[in-house]
């Protein structure tokens, strides 16, 4: 890997970056060999832009709200393409971002949970802690995976598992699976940074 350059990432945000702060954060510490080249966000009070500010890393504001849906998927593609991203990471981005055919296969998300379970279009944020916490199960987690067309579909790279509590909460949950999050992402980056990532299909396979 230290052959290598550092890839170049691009990130698609919503809301408070905490996902973003874990990447560069470890970049800083040469924990993660990949830049962060562009930051865009669709909304333009996310508390993530402020954070990207304060990394030094280029914003671009491209609201879902105040565009078309072509007009806002043309802005993201143009703004990934013009900073040359090997990868983009998708770090709380809450709107579907067709995703053209150059960047197949260089799109991953994370989600707080294990997919294919607590997936879709809804299952966000504390809306899945909920979910899992109300079927009761003993285990959650969280998945990266490879972006296509569909909100939480894609080829899975990598999950991490936690214990779902007795006592818990959604707040309490969300903080477990948020730790294992700061763990898996870079993980999943760092596997594709290293060319260990074999997409076929709908599956990934890690060489070793």
């Amino acid at each position: 890997m230290q052959d290598r350059p550092p890839i170049k990432l691009g990130i698609l945000l919503s809301g408070g970056g905490r996902t973003l702060q874990n990447l560069c954060e470890q970049i800083e510490d040469g924990r993660l060999p990949a830049t962060v080249e562009v930051v865009v966000s669709s909304r333009a009070d996310a508390y993530g832009i402020q954070r990207a500010q304060k990394f030094g890393r280029p914003v671009r504001v491209i609201e879902r709200k105040t565009t078309t849906p072509d007009e806002f998927n043309a802005r993201i593609t143009e703004a990934l393409e013009a900073a040359k991203v090997d990868l983009v990471c998708m770090a709380g981005f809450l709107s579907l971002w067709p995703i053209p055919e150059a960047f197949r296969g260089r799109v991953m998300n994370i989600h707080p949970a294990l997919l294919p379970d607590f997936g879709g279009k809804g299952f966000y944020g504390h809306h899945v802690h909920e979910a899992v916490l109300a079927a009761r199960r003993t285990e959650s987690g969280c998945t990266v995976h490879f972006c296509d067309n569909e909100y939480d579909c894609g080829p899975i790279i990598l999950q991490r598992r936690v214990p779902v509590l007795p006592d818990d909460t959604p707040d309490t949950l969300a903080a477990r699976v948020f730790e294992q999050e700061c763990v898996a992402y870079p993980e999943a980056v760092r596997l594709f940074a290293a060319g260990r990532l074999d997409l076929r299909g709908s599956t990934v396979t890690i060489r070793h």
